[in-house]
């Protein structure tokens, strides 16, 4: 058994359990939330000054030796001690022993249940704000990269089989798409973060005359939470977040399973520059690409932090319990996971070097224009499934011919349907130039789909 030693130990005649205390104990992990902490409660502090709780004299006190107590943490001087079990309580600690009883008064009016709450809320909206310019950067890179790609042609697939002839500059305006909707659930997620439960205590509130519009205030809250018992378990927020992390990291594995297709020598469509490779320690030939393998697998991590979360609150009643202590270690791993994948990518892709011809050769496998050969009959007058019926057949014939549809020569195609001219066009550039509409995948299409979202990006 522990002397005892607690804040809270007043109504308890024997000390905690040894593994008791360590098994309960969050201060490992929860330790990152203390800048968070100090904010918080120096918040609280003017707060309780403001309405005559503390006095003048008190609240420099406390702000002094929070002050002292954040610097020592910044410097690593700060000794944390399971036996407090948490962030709040090695604070509180070490601000009494630096400026004696007063340092007793900032929990008045306070929880550690609404405290904690906030410390979260506070964490994780800093921690959404580094995403989204993460985002950003990552966004703009790919812009670039597209611009410069605008005229690369490569195959379209579907089924990964070769489908329509876009450009490779269109494929990375799709991969901007999917990013600009993360940002966008991201940046609405946020605002349901941004709302302050401080001022719930426990659940039911308190009898201090507290204004908790002034501590949402002084914290950047937008809003203060309206139900103290929903404030103090409410994680949601968290979980709303941890999804849509999910949703990107989904993203970006795609991305990563595409750039690992085709960096290979199978399809040698692009190259990655050596940083972002390893090598093998038994084939000296190999360049793995590590990088996008290794974040297609970490989204696996953050979908079971998802489920986690989701699990950790199906069965809890109102209002706290102590299962919560559970939601900060998913949370702060999905965090960094993303943060980390983010960094990786924003460096990466734009460094992605394209081999142009291979790509292009690729292209011209597989019937690519055949959909535009069917377009062109129904311009003549033929019926869209007659048309697709004869381009079948001819698809039919090259294949039996060893060779692609644009490969057929044009009088083949003429005898084989007395509506094909001399206008026909079956190439690549013709293909891709053709689909000029908004959305479309034709260089000035994609040209003015990346001036579009680089103004938007701006506003």
């Amino acid at each position: 058994m522990n002397d005892k030693n607690k804040l809270w130990d007043g109504r308890f005649t024997e000390a905690t359990d040894t593994f008791v205390e360590a098994f309960t104990a969050s201060v490992d992990f929860d330790k990152q939330l203390a800048q968070y902490d100090i904010q918080g409660s120096i918040a609280h502090a003017t707060m309780l000054a403001e309405v005559g709780v503390l006095s003048a004299d008190e609240l420099a006190d406390i702000e002094r030796g929070l002050a002292q107590i954040a610097a020592q943490i910044t410097a690593g001087n700060f000794t944390w001690s399971v036996a407090l079990e948490d962030v709040h309580m090695n604070i509180e600690k070490a601000l009494t022993d630096i400026i004696g009883d007063t340092g007793k008064k900032l929990h008045t009016g306070r929880s550690r249940n609404d405290q904690i709450a906030t410390d979260i809320r506070l964490y994780l909206r800093a921690m959404v704000d580094e995403i989204l310019e993460k985002l950003r950067r990552l966004q703009s890179g790919l812009l670039d990269l597209a611009e410069q790609e605008v005229d690369t042609i490569m195959p379209g697939s579907t089924h990964l089989q070769v489908a329509q002839p876009v450009t490779f500059g269109h494929h990375l305006m799709a991969w901007f798409t999917m990013v600009e909707r993360d940002y966008d659930r991201l940046s609405d997620c946020r605002k349901r973060i941004n709302v302050s439960p401080l001022g719930a205590a426990a659940l039911a509130g308190t009898t201090y005359p507290i204004d908790r519009a002034l501590t949402a205030r002084l914290l950047g809250f937008e809003a203060v939470a309206t139900n103290s018992l929903d404030a103090v378990s409410d994680r949601d927020f968290a979980i709303e977040f941890t999804g849509a992390a999910a949703i990107l990291m989904m993203h970006l594995s795609r991305w990563a399973e595409e750039i690992v297709l085709w960096s290979s020598p199978q399809f040698d469509y692009i190259d990655l520059p050596d940083r972002f490779c390893t090598g093998s320690s038994i084939m000296p030939q190999k360049k793995n690409p590590d990088v996008p393998e290794l974040v297609r697998g970490k989204s696996g991590r953050v979908f079971g932090h998802l489920m986690a979360l989701l699990t950790l609150m199906k069965g809890q009643p109102l209002a706290y319990n102590k299962d919560n202590q559970e939601d900060k270690e998913p949370l702060f791993d999905t965090v960094q996971t993303v943060l980390k994948c983010l960094t990786a990518y924003a460096d990466m892709i734009p460094a992605i070097i394209t081999k142009k011809a291979n790509m292009k050769q690729a292209a011209s496998r597989g019937h690519a224009t055949a959909t535009d050969l069917a377009d062109y009959l129904v311009n003549k007058g033929l019926p869209f499934r007659d048309a697709h019926e004869v381009v079948g057949q001819l698809v039919a014939l090259a294949i039996k011919n060893d060779t692609d549809l644009s490969g057929v020569p044009l009088a083949t195609l003429q005898a084989h349907c007395e509506l094909i001219g001399d206008d026909v066009d079956l190439s690549l550039e013709g293909s891709v130039n053709a689909r000029s509409h908004i959305g479309g995948t034709a260089p000035a299409s994609v040209l003015l789909a990346i001036q579009t979202a680089r103004n938007a990006m701006k506003q």
